[in-house]
């Protein structure tokens, strides 16, 4: 069974309705993101910040899958698939998705300020400013903030090497170090490009561009995969 590799970004959740902030030009649901998704944010005013991911899980509740999902999860039946995604959703795995690996963190999820490797899975509800971790330490969105390292980049990049198919859906590529897998697809391998917008790509590689938004696009794919 060949390995087919999904490098996902905004653009697959755009059709559920749901935003990501690496792709979102500086706002994020009308929010600063340098505010609600920095370092700097987070000391200059935790009560925002913690306010801002209470209300996104909220959203997050209350989108579904679209197609795209469902038809990447389906895609299982005939391919190993591995998602890379720079989504902090739950939407692939919502969808049937069985091996997704999030660059920028999941927002279902909080970790210690203490010891990052402390991380609790909370789902969608509410998380109050008093809240602890079992170290003591306040607890802070399980999300990689600008300004900070990308503890996955690695198991990313080992993923990428195997691939036999690589797909890149809805993303700008233009923030690293995500933008960088591309350059770890072994040669040979077909890499497709998914997106309504053609963003700047390493010309070195052969793409093969489809130019629509994820859910068709992706069907598209499927006809040319199967």
């Amino acid at each position: 069974m060949k390995r087919l590799v999904v490098l996902t970004g905004a653009g697959m959740s755009a059709e559920s309705g749901f935003a990501t902030f690496r792709d979102s030009g500086g706002l994020w649901e009308n929010y600063d993101v340098m505010e609600v998704a920095s370092p700097e944010g987070w000391v200059r005013d935790k009560g925002l910040v913690n306010q801002f991911y209470n209300e996104r899980r909220v959203q997050l509740r209350d989108s579904v899958p679209n197609g795209g999902h469902l038809a990447l999860a389906q895609l299982e039946e005939r391919f190993e698939v591995h998602i890379v995604t720079q989504n902090v959703d739950d939407l692939h795995e919502r969808a049937g998705s069985s091996r997704v690996l999030h660059l920028h963190g999941e927002l279902t999820k909080v970790e210690s300020c203490s010891n990052s490797a402390l991380v609790y899975d909370i789902g969608y509800r509410q998380v109050g400013l008093e809240e602890r971790a079992e170290d003591g330490g306040q607890l802070r969105p399980h999300i990689v903030w600008f300004g900070e390292a990308v503890p996955a980049i690695e198991e990313a990049v080992n993923i990428c090497l195997t691939a036999d198919i690589f797909v890149i859906i809805g993303t700008s590529l233009a923030v690293y170090p995500a933008a960088s897998l591309t350059e770890y697809v072994k040669a040979g391998a077909p890499i497709y490009l998914v997106d309504p917008h053609k963003p700047k790509i390493n010309h070195d590689l052969d793409y093969h561009f489809i130019n629509k938004r994820a859910t068709a696009g992706i069907q598209e794919l499927i006809s040319l995969l199967v």
